[in-house]
């Protein structure tokens, strides 16, 4: 029997979801729990950098007068709230997750639907909603790169990491999630995710795996 579910490692992107300065400990839109899953991502970031797989950041970011904030978040930004602005230092990626101690989001680029290149096959997307994959060519990008299956870490799992996960699941992404490497999630949540085909991993089985895949591959060459 085919399993269809079985992610493909040596076909696998991952996707870090809304991990910006803005969100961790000590910033003024603190989201509990992401600052403490933060080494997990680091970890797996760094893994898939040494395994040469395709590395993915999506990022949100909110124009000065709200007028590209979801609705709900719409009038706290036109009031004044610095969410996510676009050049403030809130909005840039988490400092241990970059390539470079110097690489900066590019805004302009960003919204204009482009992504912003931080290496070879890593670079950053600016998604206006809650998933992944709404209006933007992420999928167009992974498809180029011969992607089949995807990790995910990040910020908040009820919001953005849940609608981009199910985003993907339509598109007939192979999906695991990395469980200690999310912050927000909870034990429905898994039992969800479970039922829609996802993968449940810890962080330093998912590394093992995607490690043995580049031996594996190298090893057959």
């Amino acid at each position: 029997m085919t399993d269809y579910i079985q992610p493909d490692f040596n076909a696998m992107a991952l996707l870090t979801i809304d991990v910006q300065s803005d969100f961790l400990k000590g910033h003024p839109f603190e989201i509990e729990g992401t600052s403490e899953a933060l080494p997990q991502m680091r970890l797996l970031v760094e893994a898939f950098r040494d395994a040469n797989r395709p590395i993915v950041h999506m990022v949100r970011l909110y124009k000065a007068d709200g007028s590209n904030a979801d609705l709900c978040r719409r009038q706290v930004v036109e009031h004044g709230a610095s969410m996510l602005r676009p050049g403030t230092v809130g909005s840039e990626l988490a400092f241990s997750l970059l390539p470079t101690a110097d690489a900066k989001l590019e805004p302009e680029l960003l919204l204009s639907g482009l992504p912003q290149a931080l290496g070879e096959k890593e670079c950053v997307f600016y998604k206006p909603r809650w998933g992944a994959f709404f209006r933007t060519t992420l999928h167009e990008h992974l498809v180029g790169l011969g992607v089949s299956s995807l990790a995910f870490c990040g910020c908040n799992f009820p919001n953005c990491p849940r609608t981009s996960i199910y985003e993907a699941s339509e598109r007939d992404y192979r999906i695991v999630l990395a469980e200690d490497a999310i912050s927000g999630l909870y034990d429905r949540g898994r039992r969800e995710m479970v039922n829609i085909g996802v993968k449940l991993m810890r962080t330093a089985e998912l590394i093992r795996v995607v490690r043995a895949a580049k031996y594996n591959s190298a090893s057959s060459q």
